[in-house]
């Protein structure tokens, strides 16, 4: 496989001791005259504990770890299985994973804070900033010759829709005209920056008019090379300045230093029943090797379950954590609200299958209670986004509730995990829980 390959599938689609066969630790609801006034605990530690290990010992995961936080404290923390079967080392607390589309919330956010800083406007053209846009044409077909037909857009590509994914470029995964070319452009290629990438995504046509579908692709690199022209600085630069190090996620990087690779998870497939190992060459080449793409948007950072807590635990409380500002409260939310229009249409490729959600700033937005008993679980308003390698958060601000899920293994959504953990986490939750109905 190669490692553009990898960075590819990685597009489709946080100090503390070390579990080693499972555990929970949940903090004791509110006693005395006040606890009245709060409302029934949501998660139940011991419920989500047997659901997580029954996942293990079926098979349905080589191994798994999760953290749950609920109304400001640790409700639940578990690890079963192992992060490394071959070398007989345990999931654990500390485990380093590679988050890969988990990386796109993060880039969100460094671009949102120049938002903050009003460096940008959502419905400016992307060509007012990257000028490599404002020649654009859009793949209409062929011609009676086999030519390709190419028009102008009907409106020029938004800042907004490179944070929705409604840009129009093409999808690589996808298997049409506009797709081939955006292949064999080679814009996902490590071996080039963020700009050069840029630069031939803008000469490969659009799949469809801007602002009418919604495709999962290529954008959020879109958005890391804008963060580094407005910023003047390079987006690895960006990351470690505004998001990283304000929230001490001292473990999360693109590049795992050789002394901390002891603790990387490896990287299994489910095939034929069962999961088997992929060589850590190339499974584990985007956090281990050095490229010259060193900091890609969409993809390619590699983090721990408390680490990637923090980012969570910051968005939930309005951009800022111990005493830290990372974005103005308005801006978490606009970052978790719906932003599709009624331009783009049915057609949004297999968004649907997230649940009854639309789409914000780099997160999936559910805008409804789970339809029937075969949805996962979730509540009215959170925001969340995964990983290629079935990893997971949420943001439940209606309940205070921020959830991360670790494993490693491919294809995405290979098994039930998401839906039987996202079940275990609203178990009882009569409007969040998808039991019964």
């Amino acid at each position: 496989m190669k490692i553009r390959m990898a960075a590819v599938l990685g597009l489709l689609l946080a100090a503390c001791q070390p579990a080693q066969d499972g555990g929970s630790a949940a903090s004791a609801p509110a006693t005395g005259p006040e606890a009245t006034a709060v409302a029934k605990p949501v998660v139940d530690a011991a419920h989500i504990d047997a659901v997580l290990r029954a996942i293990v010992e079926e098979g349905r995961a080589v191994g798994v770890s999760a953290l749950v936080h609920e109304r400001g404290r640790e409700a639940y923390f578990g690890a079963f299985g192992m992060a490394d079967r071959e070398a007989g080392r345990a999931m654990a607390r500390d485990t380093l994973a590679q988050v890969y589309s988990m990386t796109k919330p993060v880039t969100g956010v460094v671009l949102m804070s120049l938002y903050d800083e009003g460096l940008f406007e959502l419905d400016a053209p992307l060509s007012d900033y990257l000028p490599e846009y404002a020649g654009v044409r859009v793949l209409a077909g062929e011609d009676a010759s086999g030519q390709p037909v190419l028009v102008p857009p009907q409106r020029p590509i938004l800042v907004r829709d490179i944070l929705r994914h409604t840009a129009g470029f093409a999808a690589a995964f996808e298997d049409n005209a506009a797709a081939a070319r955006y292949r064999e452009a080679d814009i996902d290629s490590r071996d080039i920056t963020l700009a050069q990438m840029s630069e031939r995504l803008a000469a490969v046509p659009l799949a469809y008019q801007p602002g009418t579908r919604w495709l999962y692709g290529i954008s959020v690199d879109v958005q890391a090379r804008l963060a580094e022209v407005l910023a003047g600085k390079p987006f690895a630069q960006l990351v470690r300045e505004r998001v990283l190090d304000p929230l001490k996620m001292e473990q999360t990087t693109w590049h795992v230093a050789t002394g901390q690779r002891d603790r990387m998870a490896a990287m299994y497939e489910l095939a034929d029943g069962g999961f088997r190992r992929l060589p850590d060459s190339p499974a584990l080449d985007n956090a281990y090797r050095e490229f010259t793409l060193e900091a890609p948007g969409g993809y390619g950072l590699v983090s721990t379950l408390d680490d990637y807590m923090r980012f969570g635990r910051m968005l939930l409380e309005d951009g800022s954590l111990d005493g830290v500002r990372v974005l103005k409260p308005e801006t978490v939310r606009l970052m978790g609200t719906d932003m599709l229009p009624p331009e783009v249409g049915d057609d949004r490729s297999w968004l649907p299958g997230k649940g009854q959600v639309g789409f914000g700033i780099d997160f999936a937005v559910r805008h409804s209670p789970p339809a029937s008993a075969e949805e996962a679980s979730g509540a009215v308003g959170e925001f969340f986004w995964d990983g290629y390698a079935n990893t997971l958060f949420w943001v439940d601000p209606a309940n205070e509730i921020v959830a991360v899920l670790f494993t490693q293994y491919i294809p995405p959504g290979g098994t039930d995990l998401h839906k039987r953990f996202r079940d275990a986490v609203y178990h009882g939750h009569p409007e969040a829980s998808s039991a019964g109905r």
